[in-house]
């Protein structure tokens, strides 16, 4: 595969991004095989159950935090929306690129089956924050726009979005957290500060209205 993976994407190659991912859930649509999510709310549950307890050396108070956000989503987690084969992990690491036009995507080890518009939320996730934890609207709208010129979302997904976003951004700074909590330093897990996604769950938390992210 030609090409590389970028440490400081821009709009157009969240555009490009955006069309690709929309393909894969387009090609996939008739894929017989399933395999489900092994990282949804359940596996959340299970995550947060082990680390729990010592969340709050993290960051005070974000056990009570977390705790709230897990009933919400388990009140009210959309279900009835498009689902099909998702890549689940499309970081910018698992992308490559010849100069501003994509060249292949990598790394499907978390494909599984689950909600278009959260493989949607979780590329929000990771191609459209900075460093300083700020959302990039500019880089939001070339995203979904690049989706969207392949794959419409639906009136439903779009209202569904700020809810997927936190719950994408709660799956991966709980994978982060356990590892901080739980590997030892030197360990072959590589671990990661999980406080850049408490700020995206944050953020999203704050969200009004789709529209914030740059739906049209």
């Amino acid at each position: 595969l030609e090409g590389l993976s970028l440490r400081r994407p821009t709009a157009t190659h969240c555009a490009e991004v955006g069309k690709a991912l929309a393909q894969l859930h387009l090609a996939g649509a008739d894929f017989s095989m399933t395999r489900p999510n092994a990282l949804a709310i359940d596996g959340w549950r299970k995550l947060w159950d082990a680390a729990r307890d010592r969340a709050d050396e993290v960051e005070p108070g974000l056990a009570a935090e977390v705790d709230a956000d897990f009933a919400d989503f388990e009140r009210n987690w959309p279900k009835d929306l498009p689902q099909g084969i998702i890549h689940a992990d499309l970081f910018p690491d698992n992308v490559f690129f010849l100069g501003e036009k994509l060249s292949g995507l990598i790394d499907f080890y978390f494909a599984c089956d689950d909600l278009y518009a959260y493989d949607v939320a979780t590329c929000l996730n990771a191609w459209c924050f900075e460093k300083d934890f700020s959302f990039n609207l500019t880089k939001g709208k070339a995203l979904l726009a690049g989706y969207q010129s392949v794959r419409p979302l639906s009136d439903q997904e779009k209202a569904a979005l700020p809810m997927l976003a936190r719950g994408s951004a709660l799956r991966f700074m709980l994978t982060r957290l356990y590892d901080w909590l739980t590997v030892p330093d030197g360990g072959l897990v590589m671990k990661r500060d999980p406080t850049e996604y408490i700020r995206r769950m944050r953020f999203h938390r704050a969200i009004k209205s789709p529209s914030e992210y740059g739906l049209a």
